[in-house]
C-alpha cells in the first residue's frame, strides 16, 4: 500500500518526499532514509504499545517477557514483509482468550509451538491466495466473536484489579467475584480505579493546554501516573515481574492430545488471521480518510497473511505471544501521520531497546494498573456502533449467539454456532415471502414482498384466486428473485383471468417496471410494447448508446401507421396528431435521427429524475472537486469510469489527453484557462490526467514523430501532437525506469506510450502556476488513470518501492 500525505510534508531534500499522490518524484531515489513523520510515528505507538504488550501477557498469564517479544516481533517481521504498511502487529486483546486456555491446558512452551504451528498455517493460507475470502465471514459473526472476548477479557481482570487471580472462564469468573469483592485489595483498587479515570479523561481535556497534553497517549499516561503514585506512596501491590531473559523460555515439542492440540492451532489462526485482514482494511480507510491523502493504494491482503504468518513463527519460536494486527496501535499510526512501513518497524526496534533496557523501570508498574487498562481495552471491543450496524441489517441475532457462544463455550464454539446463526437467518429470508390481497376503488392489489420460490406457490395461488373474475388487478412483486416454479402460476393465472374478462398488470418495486420471466429478466426489462415482436428491445438501461450491438430492424411503413421517423428508441410509435412533420423531420438525415432519438428519451426517462438535483445546481453554481482531463475518445466515458454525475467534474478533453506547458511556443490557451479557471476560480481539491488503451494519437506518435516547434506540422492534427513529444523522447530513454502495469507488463509500444504520457503530462501540469502554487499550500492534488477500454478495467498511478506502478482498482470493501 502506498502513503499518500500533502505535497511538501516533509523535507525538500529528502528523496521519499511527499509529492503530488501518484504522480512521479522529479528525482531518483537516492537510498534509505527515515522521514520525520514516521519517526514520531513510530514513538506515538511504541509509547502505547511498552504497556498494552505487558497488560495482555499479564491476561494471558504467560510469561510478561513474551507479550516484548511478540511486540517486537510484530513491529520488524510483520511490517517489513506484510502487505499492509500502516498496520502495526503485536499481541492483540482479541487473541487473550485463545491463548490463556491453550496455556491453561497444555502449558507455555506447548502454546509456543501452536504459535508457530499456526504461523506455518497462515502461511500456507497465504500461498494459496485465500485472503480475500476471510472477508466473506459476515460482519455480524466478527464482531460477535470481538465483543465475546471482550466480555471475557472484561471479567477477567477484574479479579486483578481486585487484587486476586483470575479463573479459566467467564462463568467460574462470575461465581468467584462476590468471594473476590468481599476480599478486595484497596491499595489494588485505587490503582485500576486511576488508570481507568486517567483513560477515560486524558482524551477530554479541554482547552490548547488539553490539545497539547493530548499528543501523549493516555494509556502510558494511566500506567505511569498510576506507577508513579504507587511508588510515591510506598503502596505494598503486586508489581510486574521480569526474569531474566537467560531463563526466558523458548517453544519447546508440543504435547497433548492431538486433537485437542489441532483445535488450538486452528483457534488461534482463525482469530490471528481474521483480525489481521480485517484491521488492514480498516487501516486503508483510515488512511484514505486523512486530509489531503489523496487516492493510497490498497493493502496487498495474500501478502499480509504471508507477513502475519512469518511473524507467528518467530514470535512462537522465540517465546512470544502469538502476532495479529491490533486496531489501537495502528490507529494510532495513521493518525500520527505515518506514510511507510519504517514507522511500523521502528517501533519495533524501540521495543526490543525497552526490553533490554528499561527493565528496573519497568518491574515498578503495579499488575493492577495494567489490569484495568486491558479492561478498558476489553470493554471497547463491545462496540455500541456495531450493534446498531447489525441491528439495522437485522443480524442482531447472529451477533448475540456468537458472543454468548464465545463467553460461555470458547472462541471456535462461539463462531462455529454464529456461523450456523447467520446460515439460518439467510435460509429464512429466502423462505419468508409474504403474501397480501386488499381491493381499492374495484381494483385487487395482490403485494408480493421477499423471494418468490416454490415455496411460496400455494400461498400466491391462493392470493390469486381471491380475485373475482373479471376483476382489475394489480400484482406486486417486492424482491429480486422468481423461480420457474412461480413464473409459471403466475403466468398461467394471469392467462386464465385476462380470458375471462379481466385486466391484470404485473410490476416491480419501481412503479413502471414490469415484471418478465426469469430468462428475460436476465437480458433487462420489456418495453410497454408487445413482449417477442421484432421492435423489442430486452437491453439494460446503461446500454442506451448507438454501438452496444443491440440495433433492431426498422418498422415497416405501414407499421401501425408509423413513419420511420415517428418510432421511438423503446419501440413504441409516436402518437399520431393529425398534423405534418415539418420540413427539417421530414428530412432528417439518420444522424439527426440519432440525436433526436437520444434527446427524446432524455426527456422522457433521464429529465424527470435529474431535473431536482440540475435546479439546484443551476442555482447554487457548480462546485466540481476535480479537473479531469482525458481524451477525446469516444469510449471514455468520464462519468461511467468515475461514478460520477452533474456537478461533480470539471472535465477537458482533446486528442491524447495532452497538457500543453506553459510558454509562448509550447503553450495553448484552451488547455491553460481550463487549468487556471478550475484550480483558481473553482478551487478544485484535485486533477486527474487519464490515458486509455488503443489512444489513436499515441500510435500517431510512434508512427511518425511530431515535427519539432521550428518546423511546423502541416495540418492542426500535426501541430497539435508535437505537444506529445516529450512523452515519446521519455519512453524513449533508457536511463529512466518506465511506468508500467500492476501484474503484467504492457502489451505493446502503444499501451507503454499511453503509461508513459500520463506520467508526463502530469509532469507538465506542475509546470503551471497556478498548479504549482496550490501544490505548495497542499491544497491540491495530482492523480494519474489508465483507462483500459477492452478490460473496462481503471488504473491509479501508485509511487511504490519499486518505482511508478499503474495499480488496478478493485471492488470496495464494504467490511470493517
Amino acid at each position: 500500500m502506498s502513503a499518500c500525505v500533502p505535497a511538501g510534508a516533509t523535507e525538500p531534500a529528502h528523496t521519499e518526499r511527499a509529492h503530488p499522490p501518484h504522480s512521479p518524484p522529479p528525482g531518483r531515489r537516492r537510498g534509505f532514509r527515515v522521514a520525520s513523520a514516521d519517526l514520531s510515528a513510530a514513538v506515538a505507538v511504541f509509547l502505547i504499545a511498552l504497556p498494552l504488550s505487558l497488560g495482555i501477557a499479564l491476561t494471558t498469564g504467560a510469561p510478561l517477557q513474551a507479550g516484548l517479544v511478540a511486540a517486537a516481533v510484530g513491529g520488524l517481521v510483520a511490517g517489513r514483509l506484510g502487505g499492509s504498511p500502516l498496520q502495526v502487529s503485536g499481541p492483540a486483546a482479541g487473541l487473550t482468550v485463545v491463548t490463556a486456555d491453550v496455556i491453561h491446558q497444555y502449558g507455555w512452551r506447548t502454546t509456543c509451538a501452536v504459535t508457530v504451528l499456526a504461523g506455518l498455517a497462515q502461511l500456507g493460507l497465504g500461498c494459496l491466495r485465500v485472503a480475500r475470502g476471510a472477508l466473506a465471514v459476515s460482519p455480524a459473526i466478527v464482531h460477535g466473536m470481538l465483543a465475546g472476548i471482550g466480555v471475557t477479557i472484561a471479567v477477567a481482570q477484574a479479579h486483578i484489579m481486585l487484587g486476586g487471580e483470575p479463573q479459566s472462564s467467564v462463568p467460574d469468573n462470575l461465581r468467584a467475584l462476590p468471594a473476590q469483592l468481599a476480599g478486595l485489595d484497596p491499595a489494588a483498587l485505587a490503582m485500576s480505579v486511576l488508570t481507568l479515570a486517567v483513560l477515560l479523561l486524558w482524551p477530554r481535556l479541554p482547552g490548547r493546554a488539553g490539545h497539547l497534553l493530548r499528543r501523549v497517549p493516555a494509556a502510558l499516561v494511566a500506567v505511569a501516573g498510576a506507577t508513579a503514585i504507587a511508588a510515591a506512596a510506598g503502596l505494598v501491590l503486586p508489581l510486574v515481574d521480569l526474569p531474566s531473559w537467560r531463563s526466558h523460555a523458548l517453544a519447546g515439542l508440543p504435547e497433548g492430545p492431538a486433537l485437542g492440540l489441532v483445535a488450538a492451532v486452528l483457534a488461534t489462526t482463525l482469530v490471528c488471521s481474521v483480525q489481521s485482514l480485517l484491521g488492514a482494511v480498516a487501516v486503508d480507510k483510515l488512511a484514505s480518510a486523512r486530509p489531503g491523502a489523496g487516492h493510497v493504494v490498497r493493502s496487498d491482503l495474500d501478502r499480509e497473511l504471508l507477513g502475519q504468518g512469518a511473524a507467528n513463527v518467530v514470535s512462537g519460536t522465540l517465546g512470544g505471544l502469538p502476532v495479529a494486527g491490533v486496531a489501537v496501535r495502528s490507529t494510532a499510526n495513521v493518525h500520527a501521520g505515518a506514510v511507510s512501513r519504517n514507522s511500523t518497524m521502528l517501533h519495533g526496534v524501540l521495543v526490543v531497546a525497552a526490553a533490554l533496557l528499561l527493565v528496573p523501570l519497568l518491574e515498578l508498574i503495579p499488575l493492577a494498573s495494567l489490569a484495568a487498562l486491558v479492561m478498558a481495552v476489553g470493554i471497547r471491543m463491545v462496540s455500541l456502533h456495531h450493534i446498531r450496524t447489525v441491528t439495522r441489517h437485522r443480524e442482531v441475532l447472529v451477533y448475540a449467539v456468537t458472543a454468548l457462544g464465545v463467553i460461555s463455550l470458547g472462541v471456535l464454539e462461539g463462531v462455529a454456532l454464529g456461523i450456523a446463526a447467520a446460515v439460518g437467518v439467510a435460509l429464512h429470508r429466502l423462505t419468508r415471502t409474504r403474501i397480501t390481497h386488499t381491493e381499492e376503488d374495484g381494483v385487487h392489489h395482490v403485494h408480493v414482498r421477499g423471494q418468490l420460490t416454490f415455496l411460496a406457490v400455494p400461498r400466491l395461488s391462493r392470493a390469486l384466486h381471491l380475485v373475482p373474475q373479471g376483476a382489475d388487478a394489480v400484482v406486486a412483486l417486492d424482491g429480486s428473485f422468481m423461480d420457474h416454479a412461480a413464473y409459471e402460476t403466475l403466468q398461467d393465472w394471469q392467462s386464465t383471468h385476462t380470458a375471462r374478462g379481466g385486466t391484470v398488470e404485473i410490476t416491480g418495486r419501481r412503479t413502471g417496471v414490469r415484471i418478465a420471466e426469469p430468462g428475460a429478466l436476465a437480458s433487462g426489462p420489456v418495453t410497454d410494447g408487445e413482449p417477442g415482436t421484432s421492435g423489442d428491445c430486452r437491453c439494460r438501461a446503461w446500454t442506451a448508446w448507438r454501438n452496444h450491438q443491440c440495433d433492431r430492424p426498422s418498422p415497416a411503413p405501414d407499421d401501425a401507421g408509423a413513419r420511420p421517423d415517428e418510432t421511438l428508441e423503446s419501440g413504441e410509435a409516436a402518437p399520431r396528431t393529425g398534423r405534418a412533420l415539418s420540413a427539417p423531420a421530414r428530412g432528417r438525415t439518420p444522424g439527426g435521427r440519432q440525436l433526436a432519438r437520444g434527446l427524446s428519451t432524455f426527456q422522457r426517462r433521464t429529465a424527470p429524475l435529474v431535473r431536482g438535483e440540475l435546479a439546484r445546481l443551476a442555482r447554487e453554481g457548480q462546485r466540481p472537486s476535480q479537473l479531469f482531463l482525458t481524451c477525446a475518445d469516444s469510449r471514455v466515458v468520464t462519468s461511467m469510469i468515475t461514478s460520477s454525475g452533474p456537478g461533480d467534474l470539471f472535465v477537458v478533453r482533446n486528442v491524447g489527453n495532452l497538457v500543453p506547458p506553459p510558454g509562448a511556443e509550447s503553450g495553448d490557451d484552451s488547455v491553460a484557462a481550463a487549468i487556471e479557471y478550475a484550480v483558481d476560480v473553482l478551487a478544485v481539491r484535485s486533477i486527474t490526467v487519464c490515458g486509455h488503451s488503443g489512444c489513436g494519437a499515441m500510435q500517431a506518435l510512434l508512427d511518425s514523430r511530431p515535427a519539432s516547434p521550428a518546423s511546423p506540422a502541416a495540418t492542426p492534427l500535426g501541430r497539435w501532437l508535437r505537444h506529445g513529444g516529450p512523452s515519446l523522447e521519455r519512453l524513449r530513454d533508457t536511463g529512466a525506469p518506465a511506468p508500467r502495469l500492476a501484474g503484467r507488463p504492457p502489451a505493446d509500444d502503444v499501451e507503454q506510450l499511453c503509461l508513459t504520457n500520463v506520467v508526463q503530462q502530469l509532469e507538465h501540469l506542475r509546470a503551471h502556476e497556478s498548479v504549482a502554487h496550490a501544490l505548495k499550500e497542499g491544497s491540491l492534488e495530482l492523480h494519474g488513470v489508465y483507462f483500459h477500454v477492452g478490460e473496462a478495467q481503471a488504473y491509479l498511478l501508485a509511487e511504490q518501492e519499486e518505482g511508478r506502478v499503474f495499480d488496478r482498482v478493485r471492488d470496495v470493501d464494504l467490511v470493517v
